[in-house]
Order: C-alpha cells, then sequence, then structure tokens
C-alpha cells in the first residue's frame, strides 16, 4: 500500500506531497487539472520508461518518492541525461524496480493495463483462485514435474557421458587383457629373469671360473689348503716354544676350513651350472613381453600392476554409469507417467473451476453496464508438459454482441478495459496479491445506474486492496474513504498543480460541482449530501465493514 508520494519539478509539479489512505481513495477535479499526472508519478516511481520531457520547464531534473506502508521507501530521479531509481537510498535498475511493482501494484487507464491484462499472469490468478479445489493436486504435480525435470536432466548427463566413454571401454578392455595375459604376479619377476638370463648366456664362462677356483683351492697336489694346512701344523709345533703363535695357527686353521668349504660350493657350482638355450629362449621371450609391458603401463613392473587395478576401476565406474542409465530411465519413465496423470486431474479441475469464474466475472459485466459482453477463462490443453502441466490459460472477451472472443489486450475502449478489470478484481479479490489498485477513466462514456453499480464494486474492491481512482462521477466520489482535490492554479508566466485532501464539508462543495452545480448551488448541495447518505448506507448494506 502506497501511504506518501512526494514529487518535485514533474510535468507541471513545483513540489507537493499527497498522504493516501487505506481503502478508496478518489480523485477528482476538472478536464486538465492534472489528475493524470499523479498517476504518472507514481508508474514513474514503479519503473515505467522515464523521459526528460517530464522535466518542468525551467529546472533541472524531476525527483518522485514513494513511501510504502512496510515503511520502504522507492524513488525515481530524472535529470536531462540519465534517469536513476533507488529502493531505501540504494541505486538499483529497473527490473528490480518492476519486479518489485508486480506484487505491489495493478495501474489500469486507456494507454495501460498491467497484470490482469497479459496472459503470463492468467494462469496463476486461476490457480490461485482454485487453491482449495484443486491446490493439494497443484502441489504435488509441481513437486513431481521438478524431479522429473532433475530425473531426465542427469539421465542425459550420464547418456552423454556413456557415449563419450565407448571408446574409452573399448581401450580399457583392450589395456586390461594386454597386461592380464602377460599374468604379472611378481613385481621383481623382471631383475630375476635378466638375472637369470646373465647366468644362462655366460654358462660357460662361470663354469670355467669356478672349476678353475676349485682346483686352486682344493684341487690339486700343493693346493691353498694344502699349503695353509702346512703352515698350519708347522706352526702348532713352533707353539711349543713361543704360545704366541698358536693363536695365528688357529686363525690359519679356521680359515683353511673356511677355504675348503667354498671350494666344495664351487665344485657344485660348476658341476650343476649348464647351458640350456631352450630355457634361454623362453626368459628372453617373457623379458621382451614385461619390456612391452613396462614401456606402455611402467616404468616398473609395480606400475604395471597398479595400473591394471586403475582401469579395472575405471570400467567399473563406467559400468555403473549405464546401471545407472537403466535405473534414471525407469525413474523418469515413472515421474513422467505420474505427471502426466497429475496434469490431466489438473486439467480436469481447471476447466470446471474456469466455467464457474467465466460466469461470475460474466454477471459482474452486467452489473457493470456491460450486458452485451461475453467473457471467458480459456484452458487449452496441449501435449507438452510443463510446469503448469498441460495448459494454457486466457481470458477472453467479446464486448459487444456479433463480436467474436479476443484477448483482453485487444479491447479499444480504455472505459471499457477498468470495467473489465474492475470485474475481474472483484471476482478474483480473495487470491489477489496486489495491494494498490489504481484506475482512471472508469466511468467513460457510463450511465449513473452504472456508476452506482461501479462505486459498489470499487467499495467491495477497496475493502481487500487499496484503491486510487480518478473520476468525473459524483456517485462514485461519493464513496471515497479519502477523497483528494487537484486544481491547476495558472497566472501570466507559470502553471502549477494544487492538491487537498477534502474535509466532510469541502467533499460536498466538490461532489456538488462534479454534478454540475457549483459549491454554492442549493440544490447541487442537497444532492451531494443524499450522494453521501447514499454512499455511508451502502457501506453498511453492499459490504460488510
Amino acid at each position: 500500500m502506497i501511504t506518501k508520494l512526494l514529487v518535485k519539478n514533474f510535468v507541471l509539479i513545483d513540489e507537493l506531497e499527497i498522504t493516501f489512505d487505506k481503502g478508496l481513495n478518489i480523485l477528482t477535479g476538472e478536464t486538465g487539472s492534472g489528475k493524470s499526472i499523479i498517476i504518472d508519478a507514481i508508474d514513474l516511481a514503479f519503473g515505467a520508461r522515464a523521459s526528460k520531457d517530464q522535466i518542468k520547464t525551467g529546472t533541472s531534473g524531476a525527483y518522485i518518492e514513494l513511501e510504502l506502508e512496510n515503511n520502504l521507501v522507492i524513488s525515481r530521479e530524472i535529470t536531462l541525461t540519465s534517469s536513476k531509481s533507488r529502493i531505501d537510498g540504494v541505486l538499483v535498475s529497473q527490473n528490480e524496480v518492476q519486479s518489485l511493482r508486480k506484487n505491489m501494484l495493478d495501474i489500469h487507464t486507456q494507454h495501460e493495463s498491467y497484470s490482469y491484462i497479459h496472459p503470463g499472469t492468467h494462469i496463476g490468478l486461476l490457480d490461485s483462485y482454485g487453491q482449495d479445489e484443486y491446490g493439494n493436486i497443484l502441489n504435488t504435480y509441481r513437486e513431481t514435474f521438478n524431479n522429473y525435470k532433475k530425473a531426465l536432466a542427469e539421465l542425459e548427463k550420464y547418456r552423454n557421458v556413456a557415449q563419450e566413454n565407448e571408446r574409452r571401454v573399448d581401450f580399457l578392455k583392450f589395456q586390461m587383457q594386454e597386461i592380464s595375459e602377460a599374468k604379472v604376479e611378481n613385481p621383481n619377476e623382471y631383475d630375476e629373469l635378466m638375472n637369470e638370463r646373465s647366468v644362462l648366456v655366460n654358462a660357460e664362462e662361470l663354469k670355467n671360473v669356478a672349476f678353475s677356483g676349485y682346483t686352486a683351492l682344493y684341487g690339486r697336489e700343493q693346493s691353498i689348503t694344502d699349503i695353509l694346512a702346512s703352515i698350519e701344523k708347522k706352526l702348532a709345533k713352533a707353539s711349543e716354544f713361543d704360545s704366541r703363535l698358536s693363536e695365528i695357527a688357529e686363525v690359519i686353521s679356521s680359515s683353511g676350513i673356511n677355504l675348503k668349504e667354498s671350494s666344495n660350493e664351487l665344485r657344485n657350482y660348476a658341476e650343476n651350472i649348464e647351458t640350456d638355450p631352450h630355457k634361454l629362449n623362453l626368459i628372453e621371450d617373457r623379458i621382451t613381453v614385461l619390456d612391452k609391458l613396462r614401456k606402455k603401463y611402467g616404468p616398473e613392473l609395480c606400475d604395471v600392476m597398479n595400473n591394471l587395478e586403475k582401469f579395472e576401476l575405471e570400467l567399473n565406474e563406467i559400468n555403473f554409469s549405464q546401471e545407472k542409465i537403466t535405473q534414471l530411465t525407469q525413474e523418469v519413465d515413472n515421474l513422467k507417467k505420474k505427471s502426466q496423470e497429475l496434469a490431466v486431474q489438473l486439467s480436469v479441475s481447471r476447466k470446471k473451476l474456469a466455467s464457474i469464474l467465466s460466469e461470475l466475472i460474466q454477471k459482474e459485466l452486467v452489473r457493470l453496464e456491460m450486458p452485451k459482453a461475453q467473457f471467458m477463462v480459456k484452458v487449452e490443453t496441449g501435449e507438452e508438459l510443463s510446469i503448469n502441466g498441460y495448459d494454457n490459460v486466457e481470458f477472453l472477451i467479446s464486448p459487444n454482441t456479433g463480436e467474436p472472443l479476443k484477448p483482453l489486450a485487444k479491447i479499444a475502449s480504455g472505459g471499457e478495459i477498468s470495467r473489465v478489470m474492475l470485474a475481474i478484481k472483484t471476482i478474483f479479490a480473495r487470491t489477489d496479491k496486489v495491494s494498490t489498485v489504481i484506475f482512471d477513466e472508469i466511468d467513460t462514456g457510463i450511465s449513473g445506474k452504472t456508476s452506482q453499480a461501479v462505486a459498489e464494486a470499487l467499495l467491495e474492491l477497496a475493502s481487500s486492496h487499496q484503491i486510487i481512482c480518478i473520476t468525473h462521477q459524483p456517485i462514485i466520489a461519493a464513496m471515497a474513504d479519502q477523497h483528494i482535490h487537484i486544481r491547476k492554479i495558472q497566472d501570466e508566466n507559470t502553471t502549477r498543480i494544487s492538491v487537498r485532501i477534502l474535509d466532510d464539508e469541502a467533499r460536498v462543495a466538490a461532489i456538488a460541482e462534479l454534478a454540475g452545480g457549483s459549491g454554492t448551488d442549493g440544490e447541487a448541495i442537497q444532492f451531494a449530501q443524499k450522494l453521501l447518505s447514499q454512499a455511508e448506507n451502502c457501506r453498511k448494506t453492499c459490504i460488510n465493514l
């Protein structure tokens, strides 16, 4: 709800401040007095397109400020070169202001009509009204549909990955097969084979060296062990004369024993070593296999074995993806089927409610003196699921007999637009979230009887919304909770606008003037008093206030 409007240097306004009340705020004044400028100022504050032509002549910039009931302040500054909007003093974009507007303000004039005119809002209005009838179905559908879309997106992701992995799977299987067929189990196998190969390649030389060593140590007369035995024997005898030699003799004896054992080992080595061309060929072949693996997956055999495990894990993950695709495909199918079932239920419920609403709004239009109008809440069921199910909803109207039903935006008459909006808003009042509604030209071309119906409808709507309405009809003005009079003052050099909130006495005079009299005309004064009395009675009988 708008609580205060401050305007400076805007069009014909030097500076003015208006305090708005809840309920029905009526703006009256002579034609051309500047009433629509007030509406334009509110429109601009909420993000409408600005022009430097709106700056009052002789000034450098215009300023508009709105104070809302939640102490939120919206302002708009227009200069010759720029336009800036602020919320609570913080600079914001026009998109942010217009986003705020959606839940706070509807303006209906000859030239513009927001919210209800746009087909995109119609399904939300219908669903808000039908919350008690099918709200649970709608909530369940949207939850199911969102889960369906999420599962579908995840499925597409896994399918894309699967396509990319097709070649990778074949390559992984080839690598795993290549390593597995080699049966690498011992990380030291390569080093052991290289050593064994070296022995086989050099077997004759190794045999000769070993036998030669054996012969020198033990296998001939005057061998090294024989010489050591002779020395040990002589030292043992000499130790009878010098005991210190006995220790040396023992060392030599021990060395002789060790050398004898070594000579035996050399003899056994020489006797057992042999050339084996077949075995050497097998080892050479195995080394070739391992060399290939080490080059591709190494450099060491332990790296080859680790890579085999890594390839197995990667393949398992890809296989898991295939399982996940199967699982997600089933989940997507189930969620889609459930969404389709719920969407069908939604369509049935919407069409049923749309028929009821069409009749209610049409009756309201008849009350507002549009007896020939035909109104339809059209629910068109498509084939593609969306967040709203299968349905598209649009409000259609034929204002006159013989004309086809058309979208609301096709209504030519500003007065008709305002009355149609009033009719719709009266029906949707209990679910409408917009707090402030502005009507301009709502009384264009209507009779006194219609004026009474429009006045009653406005009064009813004002019980749940703040209404700001420009009118020339005394019957409508008499219904005001707050009556604001606009006057244009001109002198030789300037034109300015004056705004005054009327007290009871001033209201009588203003309504008398609207009725075609003057503030001092006795009959007009009596008529105005009668209208005010009737309006007061209407408050008590028309709505529960």
